[in-house]
């Protein structure tokens, strides 16, 4: 598989680390990545139990709302990481990542419940009935598929990731590790 140019950032919307580095990787990185949604048990990497207290602590350094933790947390992302991917082909991925994200991490809304997705898909401006149509194709769930293989090729093996060249990196300085060999190949 040849690397791509472009840097890709890797993600999962039910993943809260995924959400800090999210608000931060088009403002921080020197190019713009592709967004690519991938669901964290795609590349051998579970949702784990995160620190709380850590990731409030963070979101409140980057001046992002509060953190707000949905009721039962974690919950299946599955559904919203279809509807992600339905938005990348539509060239809505990142607008509706970021308003996923903020839906349940500082909205503390459920990303399992289909009502959180369609909102969501509201704030960008994607119809409710194309994006639960979208959720269900077939091509959009080997599409979402294909992009944990991809991931898993490239080397990441835990998410938040973010490729550039052949060189992964992962976890929350991926996106200062990433700027810095951007730089060191431009």
């Amino acid at each position: 598989m040849q690397a791509p140019t472009q840097p890709v950032f890797y993600y999962d919307l039910g993943e809260p680390e995924c959400y800090l580095v999210a608000e931060r990787v088009v403002s921080e990185l020197e190019v713009v990545p592709e967004w690519e949604p991938v669901l964290a048990g795609g590349v051998g990497a579970g949702i784990g139990v995160p620190h709380r207290e850590e990731l409030a602590v963070r979101a409140r350094e980057l001046g992002l709302q509060p953190m707000r933790w949905p009721a039962g947390w974690p919950r299946d992302s599955r559904n919203a990481m279809l509807a992600a991917t339905y938005a990348k082909r539509i060239g809505r991925v990142v607008a509706f990542s970021l308003a996923a994200f903020r839906q349940a991490f500082a909205g503390g809304r459920d990303l399992g419940d289909e009502h959180t997705v369609l909102i969501a898909a509201a704030a960008c401006e994607m119809h409710p009935t194309a994006v639960l149509k979208g959720i269900g194709l077939r091509s959009v769930g080997e599409a979402l598929d294909g992009a944990a293989v991809r991931a898993r090729e490239a080397g990441a093996s835990s998410l938040p990731a973010i490729q550039v060249g052949d060189a992964v990196f992962t976890g929350p300085d991926c996106i200062a590790l990433a700027d810095r060999a951007l730089g060191a190949i431009r």
